[in-house]
C-alpha cells in the first residue's frame, strides 16, 4: 500500500478497530503464502491502525541506505529467502509508544512467518533433489535388474528406452552396438517417430557407410556429443553428413569399455520447445555406463545360455539312451518281482479281501490297472457277483444276473477277450453282448478257470485314450489269472490245496535260483547305497556354495569343545559369530551371482585366518561362525577377530568388479551356565548385535552387563503379562485445578503398576518394554476401564477426568465404539471424561483419526491436544479436528518466569490463539508460585503440577472434599 504523505503519520482509530486489526493480522499472517501476501497484510494493518506511511523492501547490503529527504524510516521484518527488509516509510511525527508497541510485535509477527516461508521453500527444493536422486537411483537399479530378467534381448531393450525416458524426454531413442572385428555397426533397438525406414535389428551395417554421420563421428571420437544440426554442422565441419531425418535438437553418448568403444545411445527431438542441456548430457553419460554393464552381462548371460542348451541336449539324448535300458532292466524285474508276489498271495493265509487287494496291486506293477475288477460266478445257478471292484464311474458293481455284457462273453466262451470301441460295437452289432456299466476306451478281460471251468473273470479297462492295453498285457494278464483262479479253487477243495502245494514247491526251486540272482544285485545296491550314504552325509554337515562345515557340524564340534571344557576349565574356546556389513546392498546392485562369489571367498579369507583345528561354518545368507580353540583369554580371541575384520577390509576382486565389505563380530567365551552349544552361539550372535551398534565394522564379547540385560528384558516381559492377568496396572490422578483460586476442576488419569517386588513404578520404568512386546495396548484398556468406573465420583456434576490415548489405538477403526461402549457399560456420563491425544497422532491416518474424535465430541466426550508447543502446532490441527483444550507442554512452564526466556511470548502466543478459537488452556508441570504467578499474567486459567498435588490412587482423592466448578 502507498499513501500520499501528510504533515502527520497518524489517523487515530477506535481502540475495538485496532484490535481486530491485530487479530486480523494473526491470522493473515498464518494463511500468507509468500512475501506478498505479507506485505498485503502489513499494509492492512498499518492502515487499520491509522499509521499513514509507505511499505518497501530495501535489499540487505552496504550501499541499501535510506533516503536523506525521509524523514524517518522504521524496520519490520527481515525476509531470509530475499536478503531483504520489509521498511515502513513515516513522513510525519514520531509514532506514539503504544503505536510502536504494536508495529514492533507486528514486526516479529511477520518475520517470524517470513522465516518459516523461507524454510519451506528450502525444504521443497531438497525434496525435488532427493526426489530426482531417488528417481536415478530407482533407474540404475531397474537397468542392473534388466540383465537378470527372462526377457529377450528385445524386451530387455524396450524397458531400458522406458527406464531412459522417465529421466528425460527419450521419445526418439536408439542404440547402436559397433563390432570392431567386422567393422560394422548393429542397431538392436531403433525407435523414431520421423523414420520410415528404421535398421533392422539383427541386420550390420559397414561403417564406411556411414562415414561422417552423427552416429560415424560419436563412434570414432568416444566422446558425448550434443547440439542442434546447425551446431553439428559448425562442430564438424567437413566431417559431417546428414542422414536420416533433419531433427531439432540430437544428444548421443559412447558405451565404452576399458576405454574402448562399444557402440553408443542416441536420443533426437524433433520439437522446437524440447532441446537437451548439460544435466542431460551428464545424466545420460552416467547411466551409459550401467546400461553397457547390462548390456555385457545379458551378452554373458545369452553365452552362457547358448553353452548350457548345448550341453543340454548332448546330456538329454545320452540320458535316454540310458533311461530305455534302464525301463527295460526294470520291466523285466518288475515282472519278475511280481510273479514272486503272486506266488507269495497264492500260499498266504490272508482272507480274500486282502487277496483281491494284494492281486489288484500287483497287477497295478505290471500294466494300467486304475479300474480293476473280478466276477466270479455264484453257486446259484445265473448269478454273477464282484467280489472286488474299484472303477472311477461304476463305483459300485452289484450282483446281477447272467446277462449279456463283457464279462458274460468272456465266462461262455472261457478265454481272454481284448476289445477296443470297434470290437465292442461289432460283438453288440451281430448280438454277442449287450451294454452293462461304462463305455471303456479300452476293455481286457481274462477267464478265471479252475476244473476246466470258466469259474469268473479277471477284467481291467482305461476311460482314456492315453492307456490301451496290447496282446502283450493280455498274455501276461492271463498268467495272473491262473495263480488268482489256483488260489481261489484251494478255498473250496482240498484237492486243489494239494495241486497248489506240489507247484508251491517247483517255484520255491525256481524262487531260490533267482533269490541267490537277486541277492547278488542286492550286495551291489547296498554298496552303492553306502557310498551314496557318505555323500549324503558329508552334504548334510556342509554348505553346498562355500564347502564349509554347516550349523549342524559346528553345533557338533561346539558340543565336544564345551564337554571338554566342562572337564577341565583350563581347555578354553571362543565362539566368533561374523555378520557382513550391508551384503544386501551388494546382492541387491550387483546379483546373487556376484554375492555367491563374494561369500566364497569371505570363507576362504576367514579360513584363512584361522588355525588348522579351528572349525569355520557358514550358518546362512551372510552369516558366519568360528570355533577358535586353544585360546587362552577374551584378548586372544579379540586379536582373532581383529585379524578377520582387517582380513575382509582388503578388496574383493570379483569378475570385473572390485567389492568392499565389512564384518561385525560377536564373541562368547565358555562359562560353568552353558550347557547347550545353542547357547554360545546365542550369545555370540547377541554380541554381533551390539558391535553393530556401536558403528559396525568392529568386534564385541559379550560379557555379564549383555547377560543381565536380555535376562532383565525377558523377566520384565514375563511380569508384565502376569501383570495383565493380575490387574496390576493402575490409574494415578493428579488435579487440575483453576489457577485464580485452586479450585480443583477435574483430573488427568495417569499409568502406575503396582509391582509385586519392586514396588510402585511409572512408564518410563517399563513402557519401552511393554510397547516392544505388544503389552501397551491391553495395558491402556484395563486402565481406561478402572478410569471409567471411577471417574463419576471423582468428577462429580460439573468436573471431568482425562486420559491419554495413544496413536497406536487409532490405528484401530472401531475405537470410537468400544470407548462409547465402555461409557454404557459403567454408566458414565460423556461429559466426564476427556480424550488427550498428541499432534503426532494426529499425523498417522488423518482421515480415520478426525473420524474417530468426531464421533466422540459428537457424543459429548472432550478433546484435548496434549503437549501443545512441542510439535509441528499447526493451526489445522486446531481447524480441522474437535478440539477444545490445548495443554502446555512442561518445557515451556519451566522457564517460566526467566529474564530473557521466549516462553512468556511463547505461552502468551498459544493463549491468545486458544482465546480466539475459544479453546481452553491447561498448562502442565507447574512446580513453583512464580510460574503461577506468571501464568495468571498472561491469562492462563487453568494447570497441574506439583506445586497443587503429586498424582495419587482415587481412593485418596476421594477421601477428601472437593467441590468442582466448570472453568
Amino acid at each position: 500500500m502507498s499513501s500520499a504523505p501528510t504533515s502527520s503519520a497518524l489517523t487515530p482509530r477506535p481502540a475495538d478497530l485496532q484490535t481486530a486489526a491485530l487479530h486480523t493480522a494473526v491470522e493473515g499472517l498464518f494463511r500468507a503464502t509468500d512475501s506478498a501476501c505479507v506485505l498485503e497484510v502489513c499494509e492492512a494493518v498499518i492502515q487499520a491502525l491509522g499509521i499513514q506511511g509507505t511499505l518497501h523492501w530495501r535489499l540487505l547490503d552496504a550501499s541499501s541506505e535510506p533516503e536523506p529527504d525521509i524523514p524517518q524510516h522504521l524496520d519490520l521484518a527481515e525476509d531470509p529467502q530475499g536478503l531483504r527488509m520489509l521498511v515502513l516509510q513515516l513522513p510525519g511525527d514520531p509514532l506514539p509508544e503504544h503505536l510502536g508497541d504494536q508495529l514492533s510485535w507486528l514486526g516479529r509477527l511477520a518475520s517470524s512467518r517470513l522465516r518459516q516461508l523461507a524454510e519451506t521453500s528450502r525444504l521443497y527444493e531438497a525434496i525435488s533433489r532427493l526426489a530426482m536422486a531417488e528417481r536415478l537411483q530407482r533407474a540404475l537399479y531397474a537397468i542392473a535388474d534388466q540383465a537378470s530378467t527372462e526377457h529377450n534381448m528385445a524386451e530387455m531393450m524396450h524397458s531400458l528406452h522406458a527406464i531412459l525416458g522417465s529421466l528425460m524426454y527419450a521419445e526418439n531413442f536408439y542404440i547402436a552396438l559397433y563390432d570392431a572385428a567386422t567393422d560394422s555397426v548393429r542397431f538392436p533397438y531403433y525407435v523414431d517417430t520421423m523414420d520410415k525406414d528404421p535398421p533392422a535389428p539383427d541386420q550390420s551395417v559397414p561403417l564406411q557407410d556411414m562415414r561422417h554421420s552423427l552416429t560415424w563421428n560419436l563412434l570414432q571420437s568416444g566422446q558425448p556429443i550434443m547440439g542442434s544440426v546447425d551446431e553439428l554442422a559448425r562442430q564438424f565441419s567437413g566431417q559431417f553428413v546428414l542422414l536420416g531425418p533433419v531433427c531439432e535438437h540430437w544428444l548421443g553418448v559412447p558405451l565404452l569399455r576399458d576405454g574402448r568403444v562399444m557402440g553408443g545411445i542416441v536420443m533426437q527431438s524433433y520439437r522446437e520447445d524440447t532441446h537437451y542441456t548439460q544435466h542431460d548430457r551428464e545424466l545420460l553419460s552416467y547411466v551409459a555406463k550401467h546400461v553397457q554393464t547390462a548390456l555385457e552381462r545379458r551378452e554373458a548371460h545369452a553365452e552362457l545360455e547358448r553353452r548350457v542348451t548345448s550341453r543340454t541336449a548332448a546330456l538329454r539324448e545320452a540320458n535316454r539312451v540310458l533311461r530305455q535300458q534302464v525301463l527295460q532292466r526294470q520291466r523285466g524285474e518288475r515282472l519278475q518281482a511280481a510273479l514272486f508276489r503272486i506266488a507269495e498271495l497264492a500260499n498266504a493265509s490272508e482272507s480274500l479281501e486282502n487277496f483281491y487287494a494284494a492281486v489288484h496291486r500287483v497287477i497295478g506293477g505290471l500294466l494300467y490297472a486304475r479300474n480293476f475288477y473280478i466276477a466270479l460266478l455264484d453257486e446259484e445257478p445265473n448269478q454273477l457277483t464282484f467280489p472286488y471292484s474299484v472303477d472311477e464311474f461304476d463305483t459300485v458293481r452289484l450282483p446281477r444276473s447272467h446277462g449279456r455284457g463283457l464279462t458274460e462273453y468272456v465266462l461262455r466262451h472261457g478265454k481272454p477277450l481284448l476289445a477296443a470301441p470297434e470290437d465292442i460295437d461289432r460283438l453288440q452289432r451281430v448280438g454277442e453282448i449287450g451294454q452293462h456299466g461304462s463305455r471303456s476306451v479300452c476293455w481286457l478281460g481274462v477267464p478265471l478257470i479252475w476244473g476246466e471251468r470258466s469259474m469268473g473273470v479277471l477284467a481291467v479297462q482305461s476311460y482314456s485314450p492315453e492307456h490301451t492295453y496290447d496282446v502283450r498285457d493280455q498274455e501276461l494278464l492271463t498268467f495272473v489269472s491262473y495263480h488268482v483262479a489256483n488260489a481261489l479253487q484251494r478255498k473250496h477243495t482240498t484237492e486243489s490245496l494239494k495241486q497248489a502245494y506240489a507247484g508251491l514247491e517247483r517255484r520255491v526251486t525256481e524262487r531260490t535260483r533267482a533269490l541267490a540272482l537277486a541277492n547278488r544285485d542286492l550286495r551291489e545296491q547296498i554298496a552303492e547305497r553306502e557310498r551314496v550314504e557318505r555323500r549324503l552325509k558329508y552334504e548334510t554337515l556342509h554348505d553346498s556354495l562355500t564347502g564349509l562345515p554347516n550349523r549342524t557340524l559346528l553345533l557338533q564340534r561346539l558340543e565336544q569343545a564345551l564337554q571338554r571344557y566342562h572337564g577341565n576349565a583350563q581347555d578354553l574356546f571362543a565362539v566368533l559369530f561374523i555378520d557382513l556389513d550391508r551384503f544386501k546392498v551388494i546382492n541387491d546392485s550387483v546379483g546373487h551371482l556376484v554375492g555367491d562369489d563374494l561369500l566364497f571367498q569371505v570363507g576362504g579369507r576367514i579360513r584363512a585366518c584361522l588355525k588348522t583345528r579351528d572349525v569355520v561354518a557358514r550358518l546362512g545368507g551372510d552369516e558366519f561362525a568360528v570355533l577358535a580353540e586353544g585360546i587362552t583369554d577374551a584378548r586372544m580371541a579379540l586379536l582373532i577377530a581383529e585379524r578377520i575384520i582387517a582380513e575382509l577390509q582388503t578388496p574383493f576382486r570379483l569378475g570385473a568388479k572390485e567389492i568392499f565389505t565389512s564384518a561385525s563380530i560377536g564373541i562368547a567365551l565358555p562359562g560353568p551356565h552353558y550347557q547347550r552349544p545353542e547357547e554360545l552361539l546365542r550369545d555370540a550372535d547377541a554380541a554381533m548385535y551390539r558391535a553393530k551398534d556401536e558403528g559396525r565394522h568392529r568386534a564385541a564379547v559379550f560379557d555379564d552387563r549383555l547377560r543381565r540385560e536380555a535376562l532383565s528384558l525377558l523377566e520384565m516381559e514375563g511380569d508384565l503379562r502376569r501383570a495383565l492377568s493380575r490387574n496390576e496396572f493402575v490409574p494415578f490422578y493428579q488435579p487440575i485445578v483453576s489457577l485464580e483460586d485452586g479450585r480443583t476442576v477435574g483430573y488427568e488419569a495417569l499409568l502406575r503398576w503396582r509391582h509385586p517386588d519392586r514396588g510402585l513404578l511409572t512408564p518410563s520404568d517399563f513402557l519401552a518394554v511393554a510397547e516392544e512386546s505388544g503389552c501397551s495396548e491391553s495395558i491402556d484398556w484395563q486402565i481406561f476401564d478402572q478410569v471409567c468406573a471411577q471417574a463419576e465420583a471423582l468428577a462429580g456434576n460439573d468436573g471431568f477426568v482425562s486420559i491419554n490415548v495413544s496413536g497406536r489405538h487409532f490405528r484401530s477403526a472401531d475405537l470410537d465404539r468400544r470407548l462409547l461402549d465402555l461409557l454404557e457399560a459403567h454408566k458414565l456420563p460423556p461429559h466426564c471424561l476427556r480424550i488427550e491425544v498428541t499432534e503426532r497422532a494426529l499425523l498417522e491416518n488423518a482421515s480415520q483419526v478426525k473420524r474417530i474424535l468426531d464421533t466422540l465430541r459428537a457424543h459429548g466426550v472432550g478433546i484435548a491436544l496434549d503437549d501443545f508447543g512441542t510439535g509441528y502446532s499447526s493451526l489445522s490441527y486446531l481447524h480441522q479436528y474437535p478440539i477444545g483444550t490445548l495443554k502446555v507442554d512442561r518445557s515451556f512452564i519451566t522457564e517460566l518466569p526467566r529474564e530473557g526466556s521466549h516462553s512468556v511470548a511463547v505461552v502468551r502466543a498459544i493463549q491468545v490463539l486458544a482465546d480466539s478459537l475459544q479453546m481452553q488452556v491447561i498448562a502442565e508441570g507447574i512446580e513453583e508460585e512464580s510460574q503461577r504467578e506468571a501464568l495468571l499474567r498472561i491469562g492462563c486459567r487453568y494447570g497441574q503440577g506439583f506445586l497443587f498435588a503429586i498424582p495419587r490412587a482415587a481412593d485418596v482423592w476421594l477421601q477428601r472434599e472437593y467441590h468442582f466448578a466448570l472453568p
